[in-house]
């Protein structure tokens, strides 16, 4: 069985997750760094993380790493490494994108510019051409330089994997759905308890909840980059990865999964995702005001993305909304409530401090996961 090593980039702070995911499907870890997973898998491995993780961004074959502290380095690194194994000779390649953290080579047009010359200098050695139409299948390419260390993947995958291809119609910042997906794994809710988003916008966070209650993979509905490449993944690997996931769902599971917003076109845009997810009858959603956040049953979840002022207007509004959810939140005496949110008054409007507290870059954004834990049925914290 061929071993392949593969890196699964992540939003950071949510690598623990993500590593428990890639664990689950049965690979070996490599390496854990900060946004980014290496492991170890079979070929099958490219169609299997692709359909079935959830907080994955995306899913690399590592081509190579190398050391490189000047341009000359880096030509000649990867110019060394394998191209003709991965890309036929009219295969379209090009590096998407280039990070750098605490380099010498910082510079991300310069990076990918003497990296795409490097890789053409390697093919015309490998076939031999002078000249490559670049006509046939994509082959996009993405490197990591951290401290000088240049790492280099193939991209599988193509469009980011948040894009589960159910959300057509959103609210104003829409909370990504591999984020979304990652904010619940980190709670302890099951798809038999309650969950309620009271700012639920185009209905992400029900809708990811109620994908995984019914064991519906994220991927299943998409296509991917790699689905070209049949000389190096053989179609009915993809075949085999679809069919793993069908057999897997259970739409007869019984769900109280509710959403709810103040704007009544959200809530019909949330509704029609959810329809396009397949998870339309097990969630319940309505244009409701938070302040009318209410339950009459015990030990819920309440998993949500409230404003946190992403514009300068908005800001004002904070402090009312944060205890308002405060204030909703201490009538509901055994629920647990998770939030993810940039306002940094949070805990002092919410009226109380979190019981965990985690920082989770959503982008550029540095972002907080306050985590207010409710007594487990039956007795004791959760």
């Amino acid at each position: 069985m061929e071993r392949i090593e593969y890196i699964a980039p992540c939003h950071f702070g949510l690598e623990a997750v993500l590593k428990r995911e890639i664990t689950d499907l049965g690979y070996e870890i490599v390496s854990v760094e900060d946004g980014r997973i290496t492991f170890v898998g079979d070929v099958q491995a490219v169609c299997r993380a692709n359909i079935f993780l959830r907080s994955a961004e995306r899913v690399l074959i590592k081509v190579g790493s190398f050391h490189a502290e000047t341009f000359e380095e880096l030509f000649q690194g990867t110019k060394a490494l394998p191209w003709a194994d991965y890309i036929p000779k009219n295969g379209k390649f090009w590096v998407t994108k280039a990070a750098s953290v605490k380099s010498k080579l910082f510079s991300p047009s310069d990076i990918q510019s003497i990296m795409k010359k490097a890789m053409v200098e390697s093919m015309k050695k490998a076939y031999p051409a002078d000249w490559f139409s670049e006509s046939g299948d994509s082959y996009p390419i993405r490197v990591f330089l951290m401290k000088d260390e240049v790492t280099v993947g193939l991209d599988t995958t193509g469009e980011s994997l948040h894009k589960r291809g159910y959300r057509k119609l959103t609210a104003k910042a829409p909370i990504a759905e591999n984020l979304a997906a990652a904010l619940i794994m980190l709670t302890p809710w099951k798809g038999d308890r309650i969950l309620v988003d009271p700012f639920c916008g185009s209905g992400t966070i029900p809708i990811e909840a109620a994908m995984m209650a019914a064991h519906i993979a994220p991927g299943m509905n998409r296509n991917f980059t790699a689905e070209e490449w049949t000389h190096i993944v053989d179609r009915k690997n993809w075949y085999r990865a679809v069919d793993e996931a069908e057999s897997l769902i259970d739409m007869d599971v019984e769900t109280d999964i509710q959403g709810y917003d103040i704007d009544e076109e959200i809530i019909a845009a949330a509704r029609a995702n959810a329809k396009l997810a397949g998870v339309e009858k097990m969630i319940h959603f309505q244009r409701r005001d938070v302040g009318q956040l209410s339950h009459p049953k015990k030990y819920g979840f309440i998993i949500t993305n409230p404003p946190y002022g992403e514009r300068i207007e908005d800001k004002k509004n904070l402090p009312g909304i944060y205890d308002t959810i405060g204030e909703r939140y201490r009538t509901l005496d055994s629920w647990s409530m998770y939030l993810i949110t940039a306002y940094e008054g949070a805990e002092q409007a919410i009226g109380r401090k979190a019981d965990k507290n985690r920082k989770i870059y959503n982008g550029m954004m540095k972002t907080y996961f306050y985590q207010y834990m409710g007594p487990k049925p039956g007795g004791g914290r959760r």
